[in-house]
């Protein structure tokens, strides 16, 4: 798949994931450094992709997932980024997430990996969007084409509510 920045193609490593795909389990890191490991539940879920938290599209995008979790029940919102988890705990303090899981695929990069989604001349995650039902099959994928652009947040969650 091809992405870019700005404008500029990237690489994105890795096979990514397809709908009617089973989603990947991986390992990451969570906010206090103890290991994230994403398993099968009888939750739905979002795996909400960005690239770096301190950038203005991405904390907009966990922030709107973050708010539009109040309104779901029965629903997970994953964030996932390379961020540092002393950085990724700073912006849900600064920016009150509370609703949703933050992880980081910096130590592991298992996450990355298995979904395809690390930019190889960055090193950093692409934007992306994943939802997962409760049999763990994925439903919906959008891997933007442009990282710089925000997703479809009403297509995904139509995406969830029809779950």
């Amino acid at each position: 798949m091809k992405i870019t920045f700005q404008g500029n193609p990237l690489t994105l490593l890795d096979k990514q994931v397809a709908v009617g795909e089973k989603a990947p389990y991986f390992t990451a890191v969570n906010l206090d450094l103890s290991d994230y490991k994403y398993e099968s539940s009888d939750k739905i879920k979002v795996i909400s992709v960005v690239p770096s938290l301190d950038t203005p599209v991405c904390s907009l995008q966990t922030t709107k997932f973050n708010m539009s979790l109040e309104e779901l029940e029965g629903v997970e919102i994953i964030t996932v980024s390379t961020d540092l988890p002393f950085a990724q705990a700073r912006f849900c303090q600064e920016e009150d997430v509370k609703n949703l899981t933050v992880v980081s695929d910096y130590k592991y990069k298992d996450f990355s990996k298995k979904y395809g989604c690390l930019i190889e001349e960055l090193q950093i995650l692409t934007r992306a969007v994943f939802v997962v039902d409760k049999d763990n099959t994925v439903k919906y994928v959008d891997y933007l084409e442009e990282i710089t652009n925000e997703p479809n947040y009403e297509k995904a969650l139509e995406v969830v509510k029809s779950l």
